[in-house]
């Protein structure tokens, strides 16, 4: 009898230590799963996080740290996230095996599109600065710009952000949510004639010994010129030269297929330890939230600028909307741009030139997120 009593003390002890923010935090989790599921919106990312996040709001959850016993997630997030950042690195390789740099190499001047892309993070960096935030959390906020979520949790993580959870969030959804975001802010940039000019692709062949070297290279001009950035570029360039060299190709698709899979399901899994509800649900997470929109909308904005800017100068006219393809987000800003062009014309195929936008994006996002590294660990 004594027993029983025990029990249902223990679980009205459970029912009663349900706060408000723990609900909240199962039905942002359910959304997650629903957005996952139903819409399809990065479903290897956004099931596991939402999953997690309905995990961790559980009282006494067994999946994190209980006196002496481990939980799972919080040894995952220590070993995949505190301590070195090894899962957005080992994504890296996945995503460098992705990535075919072709259609920068035929055409470098694309390269300035991922660069002037990336105006959204300092724009942002600045302005969550003036709302009061610590320069490392600006800093940290500004990153979600890159619209790349490793980048955004490696500089949140190694800068210590107070804020990685709602960064992490903010930093994922948007990359979803680029269809949605980006047309609008293109075709407001835009007119209706300059989202038809055509632009041919020569499609040179470029040499393989330029394809090997090229991930080299620019592996070691980063590191001369921004130490910091070079675990974020050279695991990325890794991934391309597994891809390139010719001789790992059982280990290449591996990287594509099964690396990048299983660990951006354990990242999202693992991520999710930083959203307790008490912590999460602040009024700073909607705050980061917004300047994570702000972010985007100023990178793809400056992409399509600087090709506005460059047909001043420019014989052979430019689409400008290829440089809102410029941001991180691959291969869904190269996409986006290419069905906007599909729109406006049939014959318009913009594909490998918006491709070749979208991949030095990638290039420079790494780069912008070690560069500010470097400045801050100077401070």
């Amino acid at each position: 009898m004594t027993s029983l009593i025990d029990s249902i003390s223990v679980l009205f002890e459970y029912f009663g230590a349900i706060e408000w923010y723990h609900i909240v935090m199962w039905v942002i989790g359910a959304l997650l799963i629903y957005l996952a599921i139903a819409k399809d919106m990065e479903p290897t990312l956004l099931l596991p996080m939402g999953f997690g996040a309905i995990l961790v709001n559980i009282p006494f959850s067994g999946v994190l740290t209980q006196g002496e016993a481990h939980g799972a997630i919080e040894v995952l997030f220590e070993f995949g996230l505190e301590y070195g950042e090894l899962f957005p690195l080992l994504l890296f390789i996945g995503i460098g095996a992705m990535i075919d740099f072709g259609p920068l190499l035929t055409n470098p001047k694309l390269m300035l599109f991922g660069a002037a892309a990336q105006f959204g993070i300092f724009m942002t960096l600045s302005l969550a600065a003036l709302f009061g935030y610590d320069i490392k959390d600006a800093a940290s906020i500004g990153i979600i710009g890159a619209a790349d979520g490793p980048t955004s949790i490696f500089v949140a993580q190694t800068l210590n952000s107070n804020f990685t959870s709602a960064i992490i969030v903010a930093a994922y959804s948007y990359m979803a949510l680029v269809p949605i975001v980006q047309p609008p802010v293109i075709r407001l940039m835009t007119t209706k004639k300059e989202r038809q000019i055509k632009m041919t692709y020569e499609g040179k062949e470029v040499p393989k010994l330029t394809r090997i070297c090229f991930p080299i290279v620019v592996t070691i001009i980063t590191g001369l010129f921004a130490p910091s950035a070079v675990a974020l570029v050279g695991f990325l360039m890794f991934g391309n030269l597994i891809r390139e060299c010719g001789v790992l190709d059982s280990l290449s698709e591996a990287a594509q297929n099964m690396l990048s899979k299983l660990i951006t399901l354990l990242l999202g899994i693992t991520v999710a330890f930083t959203m307790k509800g008490e912590q999460f649900l602040t009024v700073d997470t909607l705050i980061i939230l917004g300047l994570g929109l702000f972010a985007f909308i100023f990178d793809t904005a400056a992409g399509v600028l600087l090709g506005k800017i460059m047909n001043i100068f420019s014989k052979k006219k430019i689409n400008p909307m290829i440089g809102g393809a410029g941001i991180s987000a691959f291969p869904m800003s190269s996409r986006v741009v290419h069905k906007m062009g599909l729109k406006e014309d049939p014959q318009n195929f913009l594909l490998m030139h918006s491709a070749g936008a979208n991949v030095s994006g990638q290039i420079a996002s790494v780069i912008a997120g070690g560069l500010i590294l470097s400045i801050l660990s100077q401070m």
